[in-house]
């Protein structure tokens, strides 16, 4: 089921690149992304306060929540600087750059996670690589 939700992520993502490229045409960037966080914030916790969930809040320890502030704050720096790239650049070149993400991930997840980097994985990653690099060039 968790690859369900993974192409349907997938194609919000892709739907998110062709949209951002056209809302900001001539629009500042940040006040763009702005925009876009205010609308992400009450979607998210509609969703949590039509769920009850808001109820989970009580249980976040401070380990949750440091890391989910500087998560955060890496989201937002990766739009502040997505939307900027997608302004100046196509978005078939932009969209690529940015799905590097995945072989940045992968290395970061043998590090900090200590998650086993098997043949297929690495063989994947580099595909990634290889095919990001052919579509920018």
């Amino acid at each position: 089921m968790w690859w369900t939700y993974a192409l349907l992520s997938a194609l919000f993502a892709a739907l998110t690149a062709v949209f951002a490229k056209i809302g900001i045409e001539h629009v500042n960037t940040n006040l763009a992304t702005a925009i876009r966080t205010a609308v992400i914030l009450v979607i998210a916790w509609g969703i949590v306060f039509a769920r009850s969930e808001q109820r989970g809040l009580a249980t976040l320890s401070r380990h949750n929540l440091f890391f989910l502030v500087i998560s955060g704050i890496a989201t937002g720096l990766s739009w502040i600087f997505y939307f900027k790239a997608m302004q100046l650049g196509k978005v078939s070149q932009v969209a690529p750059v940015d799905k590097l993400s995945v072989a940045l991930t992968i290395i970061l997840s043998v590090v900090f996670l200590k998650e086993v980097l098997t043949l297929k994985i690495i063989a994947g990653a580099l595909l990634i690589i290889a095919g990001t690099i052919v579509l920018i060039l």
